[in-house]
């Protein structure tokens, strides 16, 4: 998470950046833990270093025949013996106590993030395309009225089955949207160097803690009988792949992605995003995750903002990027853009893909390491993260998008070759 020698040698700019976080000043605190914790292993290596040499003047004090000190040094080294024991047990709970107060303080921000309280401070970096034109005189439907008008989103079944939050796609708009994350994955891999993974949607607790939604947000989770986690994200396995690890430098950057179901339970979303698609507690996203060498990580969370890009540009879509303020950035990131589409339907921008630069603060958490050449001892490695991108709100922008009067939606180019070759659906 963070380094306490750093936080020691460099308190005050610890707390400021904490504060532009809207977060209280932790450093006194942490330093104060590490006192107490490195007050107590000074203590046990003094009883230690005694242990060692009384055991040698025991030898000493039988060999001179004076058995009465020999006894007294006996019982001191029965009593070191003692403290040793239950003194380590307790430098595992000083250990202990200064992990788990690191372990909820979000990752310090970059100097050039925009300090601001909540989204209304995010700033806008760049607009590409323009809003559609339609011919109709309706205004725009949004995506559940034309997908229900044509039966193939079905929240009702899916309520029956599932509860709130989830959807049945049928016939062609279930295809679309196969045909979307497929367009997606088949870019990453053969376009923009990204190495295809199948991971597990189950991860085990280790996995979370290590990316940062674990401790502090567990009630986001889905947790199984088993002690299993049902995954938020694919971010969660593609960036723990390097955990405990030394990985070559001749391996770096490393880029994955994976096409996946993610699983949600929405904690504090109740009333928001109640209709439609948006906000499911299960949908697929294609996610993006490379690991690169410190110096490389800036400019490595400008090129994965640019292969996120990639496929709204390809599918003909007007969005936005902004560069999301000290208040909106996500537990784990140093600096944040959000890729925001146009949604005529809503006549809004919504947040589409997100990609994240976390310097070593997962890495900390995972003990993932490189080792440079030029160097022996190992480096944290950083670690970034991105969405290549969410297929249901892609699905959404596609219908609402490319929708004529008459109920049909024109299929994008891209995607036509994923379709049979179809140029519209709904029709």
């Amino acid at each position: 998470m963070f380094d306490i020698k750093w936080i020691r040698e460099n308190a005050d700019a610890f707390d400021r950046a904490l504060a532009k976080r809207g977060y209280e000043a932790s450093a006194a605190k942490l330093i104060a833990l590490d006192d107490s914790r490195r007050s107590h292993i000074t203590k046990l290596q003094e009883a230690q270093e005694r242990r060692n040499s009384a055991s040698k003047e025991i030898g000493k004090a039988k060999g001179s025949g004076d058995d009465a000190r020999a006894q007294e040094l006996i019982d001191e080294v029965a009593q070191i013996k003692a403290f040793i024991q239950s003194g380590e047990e307790e430098e595992r709970r000083l250990n202990a106590d200064l992990e788990a107060a690191m372990a909820v303080i979000p990752n310090l921000p970059h100097d050039d993030v925009p300090t601001g309280e909540d989204e209304s401070g995010n700033v806008l970096l760049r607009t590409h395309g323009d809003k559609p034109v339609f011919t109709f005189n309706e205004m725009p439907k949004e995506h559940f009225e034309l997908g229900e008008t044509s039966g193939d989103m079905d929240f009702a079944t899916a309520a029956k089955l599932s509860g709130s939050r989830f959807v049945v796609l049928k016939g062609q708009i279930a295809r679309l949207e196969r045909a979307l994350g497929q367009f997606m994955i088949d870019l990453h891999t053969q376009q923009n160097g990204y190495t295809e993974v199948s991971p597990p949607l189950l991860v085990n607790d280790t996995a979370l803690y290590g990316t940062g939604q674990l401790p502090k947000f567990e009630e986001d989770l889905f947790k199984t009988t088993t002690d299993h986690f049902l995954i938020p994200t694919a971010e969660v396995p593609l960036t723990n792949l390097v955990a405990g690890e030394i990985v070559s430098e001749a391996a770096l950057p490393l880029r994955v992605t994976a096409l996946t179901y993610c699983f949600r339970s929405e904690a504090g979303s109740a009333g928001r995003d109640t209709r439609g698609m948006l906000r499911q507690h299960q949908f697929q996203k294609c996610e993006l995750v490379s690991v690169t060498k410190p110096e490389d990580s800036l400019a490595e969370l400008d090129r994965m903002l640019g292969c996120a890009e990639m496929v709204l540009q390809l599918l003909g879509l007007h969005y936005r990027v902004m560069t999301l303020c000290t208040g909106d950035m996500g537990f784990g990131a140093r600096k944040t853009y959000d890729i925001e589409v146009w949604l005529p339907g809503q006549d809004a921008y919504r947040e589409i893909s997100s990609c994240s630069v976390c310097g070593d603060f997962q890495a900390r958490r995972m003990n993932a390491r490189y080792r440079p050449s030029d160097s022996k001892q190992p480096v944290y490695v950083h670690t970034l993260n991105g969405s290549g991108i969410a297929v249901g709100r892609a699905l959404i922008a596609v219908l609402e998008n490319y929708q004529d009067g008459d109920g049909s939606v024109t299929v994008p180019e891209a995607l036509r070759p994923y379709m049979g070759g179809l140029e519209k659906i709904g029709a």
